[in-house]
């Protein structure tokens, strides 16, 4: 992208240098880390102009970060954004074009009546979808965030109606990015929904988040590829955590690789700017609020519906058919690491499409053992409610039959809620189920050492019945 600074052209230097005054006097050090730098991006719908005038307001001079805008936009609007934003910013302000570098010291903001995706750091337009009546832009852009910039982006949700958002603040914490919501918001739908689903890291006023943000990534170390390595006295407080983790929550997180679990110890480092892990642990003694979060934090409850369709489409057109065809009376199923639901509801819902496609039909029935670390996500799955922008990962036609509209949102029927049993287990230490015809472990072994991966297998095929299946993950594969 050329050097100019054509959008900032559309604003009086007057607004800019009122702008400029409101940070503070000394710029910030720019944040750019070897070549990278991050990605802030921005989602705000009614009542967010105000928001993010002062949001960026507060944004120091040369940060480093790179900011960019998911408005909830009118098809009819006529681009007066750009020089409403640019009235609050020094930085240059861009509307997108397709094929836009993003790059650091710029707000980027989403064209009217467009969807925006980014790859390899370059944004990418197409026209704007609604599924099942619903236009979720903010979701859109931060699941393709979150897949391409990983650790490097963060989220932040500004004032909004409506749940756009939460799903891709659940995307971004599960590269291990950071999300940050506005609280309080003139409209409080979108942070409320982010903060409900717990995937919000940081509640703020909007004037506070940018130095929140800076904080955050001034404490939390650059990437370092998958296996950092981890020193002898991080090793030990490394220990010491998980002994408090067991004592306080009766969760051993001794068998999964340390890596992961030091990563994700980083990034709640980043969030309290503490840069030792020995004084994490202090943290950790004084405060039991943080251990419970921390155990949500290496859970790692992220999972949507029919993840991964084209596994799906395998299960369905090719293992299911197979399977009822064989069996007599009623399949057995397990879905270990379940989480809120949404895996082991859609092996319910896959089911009952492929046996009602079955000629002759065959009446067989599929009990499903769904299990998980997490009590409150059990609890969570049990009830079956999910928010309207599931619909993004569900078609119509599903959602028509296999859901109730409510005023949250959508609420699994009775006759799939009927088919899954949900159980809280630890699946290193209790007993597995047994005499299965398929079991079903995606996105958990990959978070599990080698050492208890090799001791999983075999119990898992002890689990099955012969020719039963095990519907694995592609990262397990």
């Amino acid at each position: 992208m050329p050097k100019s600074r054509a959008g900032a052209n559309a604003a009086s230097s007057k607004p800019r240098r009122a702008a400029a005054a409101a940070r503070k006097k000394h710029p910030t050090p720019a944040l750019t880390v070897s070549g990278s730098f991050p990605i802030i991006a921005i989602g705000a719908s009614a009542g967010g102009l105000e928001a993010l005038q002062t949001f960026l307001k507060h944004v120091p001079e040369q940060s480093g970060l790179a900011f960019v805008v998911v408005q909830h936009l009118s098809p009819s609007h006529k681009g007066f954004l750009v020089e409403l934003l640019q009235r609050s910013t020094p930085m240059p302000v861009l509307q997108v074009s397709d094929g836009m570098p993003v790059r650091p010291d710029h707000v980027f903001l989403i064209p009217p009546n467009k969807d925006m995706t980014i790859a390899d750091g370059v944004l990418h337009l197409q026209p704007q979808t609604s599924v099942s009546g619903l236009r979720l832009p903010i979701d859109f852009f931060f699941r393709s965030l979150a897949a391409d910039q990983q650790e490097r982006c963060v989220g932040v949700l500004l004032s909004g109606m409506g749940s756009d958002g939460t799903l891709g603040m659940a995307a971004i914490k599960e590269k291990l990015g950071a999300t940050f919501v506005q609280s309080p918001a003139k409209f409080d739908g979108m942070p409320r929904s982010a903060v409900d689903a717990g995937v919000a890291d940081v509640a703020a006023p909007a004037d506070e988040l940018p130095d929140k943000i800076i904080a955050y990534i001034r404490h939390t170390p650059p990437n370092r590829g998958e296996e950092p390595a981890i020193e002898e006295t991080a090793e030990r407080a490394l220990e010491k955590i998980y002994v408090l983790l067991r004592n306080q929550t009766g969760s051993d997180f001794s068998s999964y690789k340390k890596n992961t679990i030091y990563r994700r110890i980083e990034r709640r480092m980043g969030l309290h700017q503490i840069t030792s892990i020995s004084n994490y642990v202090s943290y950790l003694r004084e405060n039991p609020r943080e251990t419970d979060l921390l155990l949500k934090e290496l859970l790692i409850g992220v999972t949507t519906f029919f993840r991964d369709p084209a596994a799906w489409q395998v299960l369905a057109n090719d293992v299911l058919p197979q399977l009822l065809r064989e069996r007599q009376g009623a399949l057995r199923a397990w879905v270990p690491g379940c989480s809120t639901g949404e895996e082991a509801y859609s092996l319910a819902i896959v089911f009952k499409e492929a046996a009602e496609q079955l000629s002759p039909p065959r009446n067989v029935r599929l009990q499903i053992f769904a299990t998980d670390l997490d009590k409150d996500a059990i609890e969570k799955a049990r009830l079956g409610l999910y928010p309207p922008n599931i619909a993004v990962d569900v078609s119509p036609e599903r959602l028509a039959r296999f859901f109730h509209k409510t005023d949250y949102g959508f609420r699994i029927g009775k006759e799939i809620r009927e088919m899954v049993m949900f159980a809280p287990q630890n699946l290193v230490m209790d007993p597995p189920f047994t005499k299965l015809d398929l079991l079903t472990c995606r996105n958990l072994l990959i978070y599990l050492s080698a050492e208890v991966q090799k001791r999983l297998m075999p119990l898992f095929h002890y689990s099955l019945n012969p020719d039963g299946i095990l519907f694995l993950g592609s990262a397990e594969t």
